[in-house]
């Protein structure tokens, strides 16, 4: 039978059963003993120190220490607290993490999982509430991985785990507490394969991670007032299902592409242009994005809602597609 859990037990639960299956696998970060967020917490009482072990404020230098555990053998899970911090580690994750296959000729791999946190939302402050997703897709030899809810997190965090190349796995709190079913057997969600949460005939709306429950409010309302809306979730920015994605925009000729990033050189970006590009013929209407402003994220509360993606936002984007096609 599934269990109703939250997005942190799912992350906890990925962790936990991949560390007793295999040996090799350990955590490495700052306060990953007490567990920053709740995803480790506890884990140390089960494991000991030598694999939960806490590391100096240094991301740079623990993440290159997690590339030496990875080809020496090991499967270290690097947790850097804040996504905005990897920006301080990126000579290590751009130039020595992502090219280690490539420029060994492939006598060396780097089965290394990055985690981080998303704080996009939370009032955190401009300095820890990026949402740094598209920076991470435009480095090759990264596999990049945004789950939406608690079946997905622990099932694509397994994934990652198991994979003998380095993944960034982004953790979106705003979703910390939010909860899901997750079955009781073992499951792994293959990377590459996008999530069909409603199927539909007249729109496609694509969103994943933090701005998936916006979306899925949206599309919700929509239904209600008659129009059959398809709400694609891609799971995986690399590898991306544009199998599944080209197919949906084929089906209802109108995407909207919801991103909790800013528009430039987004992830809606390429997906507008992808779709643009291989199903121009199929097309209603010109892709749409709704991202947030494109700013730092401003401290006090209201303004961070205000440059941020909501349903509203979703359903004008959708309404707007639709009364173009009405007004022909």
């Amino acid at each position: 039978m599934p269990r109703n859990i939250t997005y942190i037990q799912a992350l906890k639960e990925a962790i936990d059963e991949e560390m007793a299956r295999d040996e090799s696998v350990f955590v490495m970060g700052e306060d990953v003993v007490v567990g920053t967020f709740g995803v480790t917490t506890g884990l140390a009482d089960t494991y000991g120190t030598s694999r939960i072990r806490n590391t100096p404020i240094s991301e740079a230098g623990f993440v290159g220490a997690g590339l030496g555990a990875a080809i020496a053998g090991s499967r270290p899970i690097v947790e850097v607290e804040f996504a905005s911090m990897v920006y301080m580690c990126f000579d290590q994750l751009v130039n020595q993490i992502a090219k280690t296959r490539y420029m060994s000729g492939n006598q060396a791999h780097a089965p290394l999982t990055i985690r981080t946190a998303v704080a996009m939302g939370l009032s955190a402050g401009a300095q820890h509430s990026d949402t740094p997703h598209a920076l991470f897709m435009h480095m090759p030899g990264l596999k990049v991985v945004v789950p939406s809810g608690p079946r997905d997190a622990k099932g694509l965090l397994k994934t990652a785990i198991r994979d003998d190349d380095p993944v960034i796995f982004l953790e979106n709190m705003v979703l910390a507490a939010s909860k899901g079913e997750v079955p009781d057997e073992e499951e792994l969600i293959p990377f590459g394969q996008a999530n069909l949460v409603r199927e539909g005939q007249d729109l496609t709306i694509v969103a994943l991670g933090s701005a998936l429950p916006p979306a899925l409010a949206a599309a919700d309302a929509l239904i209600a007032e008659g129009v059959s809306v398809e709400l694609l979730d891609p799971r995986t920015l690399v590898p991306m299902d544009w199998k599944a994605l080209f197919a949906s925009a084929r089906k209802t000729g109108r995407v909207v592409v919801v991103d909790d990033a800013t528009p430039y050189c987004s992830f809606a970006s390429e997906a507008c242009a992808a779709i643009a590009e291989y199903c121009f013929d199929d097309l209603k209407a010109a892709p749409r994005r709704v991202t947030r402003e494109n700013t730092p994220v401003p401290f006090s509360p209201p303004m961070e809602q205000h440059i941020l993606i909501n349903q509203e936002k979703v359903e004008n984007a959708c309404r707007g597609l639709l009364s173009l096609e009405a007004a022909r």
